[in-house]
């Protein structure tokens, strides 16, 4: 079979480990060109990596003509203008999360791939990793009956001054660039959610900024309802004492406790038995979400992570984050 040739625009930390090597090493799949505004480090990224080109201009991926979609990697601000760019050449785009920094870019991207006829993947690729499909298969079991309720925790220590000077974290607490620390990390779960329960159709919400580390918000409450009649709650603190994550998903007859972020074994209870499911995430977390691409474009099966289903995503973050958002503009600080 003709492997699929990719293309990527942008290759930071992202594409070092968790998503890069899975376009060489998924089957019939290639990576054939890498750009970088820095052409030394897209350089350096395709020499480590055995990539046969590299460029840093992201028109020589995009019109390349011996690419066959490309994957867009970059900061989360310029990831609407990338994918529509590549709509408009004809090429299917695998974009990174968050999908862009509001539903409304998100519509358009969709709207853009629509019109020129290219599928749009978004990297939401917990929705093909194996601890997230035991999930879901446990739920759709009923190893745990009817779903009643949803619980969300996450507490963070409030990142150090030197931390928040790094690349790493810098970008995703600036409202402009990432959407906010809580707004990059927590639609992984609000999407892993809708893979395993179903969609979100209603949220209430507050946000706030507390510690004054950094601009975007750093405390999170909210409520929400799926379509189904289930219901959900979360609380998310970025400036805590300690760290601590988990999901808990409460049925009529049990409950299901597992990690969105850190592949800790998943705990089933059901009375008074506690079992205990390990199941490790693979070396690249992407792989199978891209192998997934690889076989739908090839005509085999469909990817489960579409630019219409991180779009529900993308309605739920704008809904927690709407009140707070809107009062921070009016105080002139921006989105």
């Amino acid at each position: 079979m003709k492997p699929i040739r990719w293309g990527m625009i942008g290759c930071g930390d992202v594409a070092e480990v968790k998503s890069g090597p899975g376009f060489y090493k998924a089957r019939d799949s290639e990576l054939v060109a890498v750009m970088r505004r820095n052409g030394s480090l897209a350089a350096d990224y395709a020499r480590r990596h055995n990539v046969a080109r590299w460029h840093d201009d992201a028109d020589a991926i995009i019109n390349a003509p011996d690419i066959d979609a490309v994957y867009i990697a970059t900061l989360t601000d310029s990831h609407h203008e990338y994918t529509l760019r590549c709509a408009a050449a004809g090429k299917p785009a695998y974009v990174e999360k968050p999908m862009a920094l509001d539903a409304t870019q998100c519509a358009e991207m969709i709207g853009a791939c629509k019109a020129h006829r290219v599928p749009l993947w978004v990297g939401y690729y917990r929705r093909a990793l194996p601890r997230f499909l035991a999930v879901r298969d446990l739920v759709a079991e009923g190893a745990i009956g009817e779903v009643r309720i949803v619980t969300v925790r996450q507490l963070k220590r409030s990142p150090s001054r030197e931390e928040l000077a790094s690349a790493a974290i810098a970008w995703r607490s600036d409202p402009q660039l990432g959407g906010g620390i809580f707004f990059e990390a927590a639609c992984h779960t609000f999407d892993a959610l809708d893979f395993i329960i179903g969609a979100i159709k209603e949220v209430r919400a507050f946000a706030d900024n507390q510690a004054r580390a950094y601009p975007s918000e750093d405390m999170i409450v909210a409520a929400f309802s799926f379509e189904n009649g289930v219901y959900g709650s979360g609380g998310w603190c970025y400036s805590a004492d300690q760290d601590e994550e988990y999901n808990e998903i409460v049925g009529s007859k049990g409950s299901i406790r597992f990690s969105t972020f850190s592949p800790v074994p998943i705990r089933l209870t059901r009375g008074s038995g506690v079992e205990e499911i390990a199941i490790g995430d693979p070396p690249h977390v992407h792989q199978p979400l891209i192998q997934s691409i690889v076989d739908e474009l090839h005509g085999e099966g469909r990817c489960p992570s579409t630019g219409e289903t991180a779009l529900r995503t993308a309605r739920v973050m704008d809904a927690i984050l709407r009140e707070f958002r809107e009062h921070r503009t009016a105080r002139g600080e921006g989105r």
